[in-house]
């Protein structure tokens, strides 16, 4: 169960990275490359999907479908998927989870904005009570999915890290598998945090959204409770900027000279040899 094996990683005492997927390709990639949990972030599926900001137009429906068409490329490597703030209170919190859940998804992120939510990059959040946020995930744990939860709270660029801090500790006793301190990077403060939350794995966010800093080491991270980072966007910044300069390239150039992917290594990713070989075997 993959669940099984993200909760595996929380409790291995060190530092696993999980970059953004958004489709077959790109989770046969993150396997190739080696990786052993993914992420499937709400800002990627709001743009790839609606072409829409991360404000709160994405529903758990669209994610629940994107993952059920990713799962399968990943080959048993879990998936930890954004559930921004539920979809509602506890009733649609579990409903969501069930969702994820049957779409083969092993982890989900809840976080404790208002509805609607916005990215947690930008200003003008809005925090539910923590009581409230503590019962979706309390629902969501006791309705017996087993999906790992990891509480998310943006409490720390909106009432400062100390309510950060005891949200994640409510959130924590509620049930929670881990907590997300959205905004919280810096060492100093990820101990501080780590030492309030004995036995609590944390989970740290890299995205591009928060602008460009000096990045610990997964030692030092590991040292603070940090289990998971995730790099929701990279990829996907990085394949719409080898898109551009190729557009770029075929208006000026009449062709793309971009470095790219080898056709035989595109079909690869697909499947297409393995395809034809069984429709080569069923032919005769």
């Amino acid at each position: 169960m993959t669940a099984a094996a993200l909760r595996a990683l929380l409790a291995s005492g060190g530092v696993c990275h999980l970059p953004g997927v958004y489709d077959p390709p790109t989770a046969a990639l993150a396997v190739r490359a080696g990786h052993r949990a993914a992420h499937l972030s709400g800002a990627a599926c709001a743009a790839l999907e609606l072409g829409l900001p991360d404000l709160g137009y994405v529903h758990g429906t669209h994610i629940a479908e994107r993952a059920a068409r990713i799962t399968p490329a990943l080959g048993g490597v879990p998936l930890l998927a954004d559930a921004d703030t539920g979809y509602g209170d506890a009733l649609q919190a579990v409903w969501t989870a069930r969702r994820y859940a049957a779409a083969g998804v092993s982890g989900l992120h809840l976080e404790d904005q208002v509805m609607p939510k916005r990215c947690g990059h930008l200003a003008g959040k809005e925090l539910v009570d923590a009581d409230a946020a503590a019962r979706k995930i309390r629902a969501v744990v006791s309705d017996g999915t087993g999906i790992v939860v990891v509480a998310r709270t943006d409490a720390y660029t909106v009432t400062g890290l100390d309510d950060a801090i005891t949200r994640g500790r409510h959130y924590a006793a509620a049930g929670a598998d881990a907590v997300f301190l959205e905004g919280v990077s810096d060492l100093d403060e990820l101990a501080r945090a780590h030492a309030a939350l004995p036995g609590v794995a944390l989970v740290l966010n890299r995205s591009e959204a928060a602008g460009r800093s000096a990045a610990a080491s997964d030692a030092e991270l590991a040292a603070v409770g940090v289990r998971l980072v995730l790099h929701p966007v990279a990829p996907l910044l990085a394949a719409l900027h080898a898109a551009d300069r190729a557009y770029r390239e075929i208006a000026t150039a009449g062709g793309a000279s971009t470095d790219r992917l080898a056709w035989a290594e595109f079909t690869g990713l697909v499947g297409q040899d393995e395809a034809l070989a069984l429709d080569a075997e069923n032919s005769r």
